[in-house]
């Protein structure tokens, strides 16, 4: 019985422990998510415009992804920023992410001189990580679904990382409910990350944005 009761008071607190963490960085990061009118009336701009990546069909975006493209191309021909950066999962040959991406990118007029790829952004932790120790990006604006932007900005002010956030969220899909749970874990998994810092997720040399971003280029 002893057991039974320690057992349901450790999962008590274990849940009231994640869901103020929860809170607490939904709260921390509230005033720095804006819609795209709101940016603009802000009239900030910032080194680059960071597209988190979210999956790939052979050679086309996934439906979020693609919210995601879009939304960022938009901020770059309003002149947000003169550079965009794809960062995604490129950890096999035969699946880039961050290719895919590029390639939408370019179709759409986007030069691809002001295009970098991150093929290591394995997750949220190592985009923005790399972010600051190998793009040495002081300012952005984050782009992905609203739901991930508390973690992503968390994440990136760690890193002192001046960042604003910008949802692209133009409709519901369909297992939005198993995402937003996953969040759920995931925010206060990240939240001990940013602390952390392992420093074994970022490897690779320094890629300065005053160049062409083509040096990216698989």
């Amino acid at each position: 019985m002893k057991i039974i009761k320690f057992f349901i008071k450790s999962s008590l607190y274990i849940l009231l422990l994640v869901i103020a963490i929860n809170i607490y960085m939904l709260i921390k990061t509230y005033f720095y998510i804006l819609i795209e009118k709101d940016l603009e009336k802000k009239n900030k701009k910032v080194e680059a415009i960071l597209i988190l990546g979210a999956g790939v069909y052979t050679d086309r975006p996934s439906y979020i992804l693609e919210e995601r493209l879009q939304t960022g191309i938009n901020l770059y021909k309003k002149g947000i920023a003169p550079k965009i950066i794809m960062t995604g999962d490129h950890g096999k040959i035969h699946y880039n992410e961050v290719q895919v991406m590029k390639d939408y990118a370019i179709e759409r007029g986007v030069p691809s001189e002001d295009i970098f790829m991150d093929h290591a952004g394995f997750s949220t932790y190592e985009s923005m990580a790399r972010l600051n120790k190998i793009f040495n990006v002081k300012s952005a604006i984050i782009v992905t679904q609203k739901y991930h932007l508390p973690r992503a900005l968390y994440l990136a002010r760690a890193f002192k990382i001046d960042v604003l956030g910008v949802p692209a969220n133009k409709k519901r899909y369909r297992g939005q409910w198993y995402r937003s749970s996953r969040e759920f874990l995931a925010r206060t998994k990240d939240f001990f990350i940013a602390h952390i810092k392992p420093k074994w997720y970022i490897g690779g040399e320094l890629i300065p944005l005053n160049q062409s971003g083509d040096i990216t280029n698989d």
